[in-house]
């Protein structure tokens, strides 16, 4: 069993309301990048607005499926003509 203390470390906090392209991105996308948008598609799609010890091992699973099936889409994709608009909220944080 998961416990809520881990949970806040490993989910982190609020969650925004776009998940950012990852296409397209110099450098490319890390693992944490795909990682933290396979997250906010999973708390999105299942209305969850915080994971919580009594759903985080089926949001874990959701994110790691996610994850695998984001950056396998993002080696056999073309590369992009221009960068995205946006720059993910992780490289944000460092950048400031």
């Amino acid at each position: 069993m998961v416990s809520n203390r881990h949970v806040r470390v490993l989910y982190g906090g609020s969650m925004c309301r776009n998940i950012t392209p990852l296409r397209g991105l110099e450098p490319q996308a890390t693992a944490e990048e795909i990682r933290a948008a396979a997250l906010q598609f999973v708390r999105k799609v299942g209305g969850i607005q915080s994971v919580s010890a009594a759903n985080a091992e089926a949001v874990e699973r959701a994110v790691f499926a996610i994850a695998t099936a984001t950056q396998q889409l993002l080696a056999e994709l073309p590369p992009r003509r221009t960068p995205p608009s946006t720059v993910p909220p992780l490289r944000r944080r460092l950048s400031s």
